[in-house]
């Protein structure tokens, strides 16, 4: 019986054009990144490094990109959030039948930008009993120690727990632990039909 929902937030609640942010750098001439652009990404969503760090890195290696004109890319991957989903959460918050926890790959700057554009955000974390973001506890998906610290940080046993997820590597990375994943498929699956999709579950 599950008695945990542990939920991404990309793509399960925010909608993600993932493609959008290598879309925009190519206004500004950059094709592709580098490998070490690519550690630097992991370790920005590790909160590793500071935002100031992050952002000089990539005007270090593109000197023709302004922060603002970086950043603006960067946050082109958020999208929207529907508050059907947020109503969603709630609901399931106040029958309060399950713990419910967030766990997501994320930074400061995308953060920084929810909390401007969406304005139930702070609505939206109360609904939940944890609510973890890799860059604030310095841990990522799909590293085992992530999910290693939420079932110790609230002494759940992996098979009373779901974790939903948009990204394959990451479902698989909480099954090897005996989870049960959801992963999810944004362009014709709605978090909202969890109890539907999910129903030998529950």
């Amino acid at each position: 019986m599950i008695k945990t929902i542990i939920f991404d937030f990309g793509d399960v609640f925010i909608n993600l054009d993932k493609p959008a942010t290598m879309r925009e750098m190519g206004k500004y001439e950059i094709a592709e990144l580098s490998e070490n652009l690519l550690n630097i990404n992991q370790q920005y969503e590790k909160g590793l490094i500071s935002s100031e760090e992050f952002v000089k890195s990539y005007r270090t290696e593109h000197s023709q990109l302004q922060e603002e004109h970086f950043k603006n890319s960067w946050n082109a991957i958020l999208v929207d959030f529907p508050e059907y989903r947020y109503q969603f959460l709630k609901k399931l918050s106040e029958e309060k039948n399950y713990q419910l926890i967030l766990l997501s790959n994320t930074n400061e700057i995308h953060i920084d930008w929810v909390k401007e554009n969406v304005p139930f955000f702070e609505d939206f974390q109360t609904c939940f009993d944890a609510f973890y973001l890799s860059h604030e506890i310095n841990f990522r998906k799909p590293d085992a120690e992530i999910y290693e610290f939420v079932l110790k940080e609230h002494d759940l046993k992996p098979e009373e727990c779901l974790f939903i997820d948009d990204t394959r590597e990451n479902t698989d990375a909480a099954e090897e632990l005996g989870i049960h994943t959801w992963n999810i498929e944004p362009t014709h699956e709605d978090v909202i039909d969890l109890f539907t999709a999910k129903k030998d579950l529950f």
